[in-house]
């Protein structure tokens, strides 16, 4: 469990609106999304959505949480990036070359094989940084691959289904923190209130319930709430 670096991360559209993009960008954006939108929804209305494709996005925040210790002195140390994307992907880049290099360290987010480990590496590609080892696949064999993916462990090979992660938790007898925001009110709660702390405080959330599905596939206790320290 301690060569596992649980995380989650968090997305907004590049520019507040669809106005602020420049006219090629705004066909671009059209292009992509033309057979997504329905008839009565046009490209601006739709753009609300682009901070889910990396190249009409950006992370404003990337929370990461490790296990540290075993039995009764177990803990579960949580960190958060935010500010400028560059900055977060940088020290996150950092993070990873100081402490998990080698064939045993392994990434774990809850649907991060579709969402999460591919919008960071093509970020960082955008941004011109550096890939880091567990985010650099070229080249290598399916089974070299260090990612985790707890929708994928409950899969249990069943392609077709996707179980978010609210409901997986809730099935898994996961107690559910009160929250006073969710993924779809990210994008006002960062551009229209400027509040990165209540979006730095979901995505801490997140991170603690990727951990606690990955113990309960265990068969192992939950975390309570005075192993979970900020760091």
């Amino acid at each position: 469990m301690e060569n596992i670096l649980f995380l989650d991360l968090e997305t907004v559209p590049e520019h507040e609106s669809f106005e602020a993009l420049s006219p090629y960008v705004q066909e671009l954006w059209e292009g992509k999304t033309r057979n997504l939108r329905k008839d009565e929804v046009g490209p601006a209305e739709y753009y609300e959505r682009a901070g889910i494709w990396a190249e009409f996005g950006k992370i404003i925040c990337l929370s990461v949480g490790f296990f540290s210790g075993m039995g009764s002195t177990r803990t579960f140390r949580l960190r958060s990036y935010t500010g400028p994307e560059r900055d977060i992907l940088t020290a996150f880049s950092e993070l990873l070359n100081a402490h998990y290099i080698g064939p045993r360290k392994y990434l774990c987010a809850h649907n991060g094989k579709e969402f999460d480990y591919p919008y960071m590496a093509r970020r960082m590609l955008i941004l011109g940084l550096p890939l880091p080892e567990k985010l650099n696949l070229f080249g290598k064999k399916p089974w070299e691959i260090p990612h985790l993916d707890t929708l994928e462990l409950w899969k249990f090979g069943d392609f077709k289904n996707y179980t978010s992660l609210k409901l997986l938790a809730h099935v898994l007898g996961i107690p559910s923190p009160k929250e006073d925001i969710d993924g779809s009110m990210v994008r006002d709660v960062y551009y229209q209130e400027g509040d990165l702390g209540r979006i730095t405080h979901y995505c801490e959330r997140d991170v603690v319930t990727v951990a606690q599905i990955f113990l309960r596939l265990r068969n192992e206790p939950l975390l309570t709430e005075d192993q979970i320290i900020h760091v």
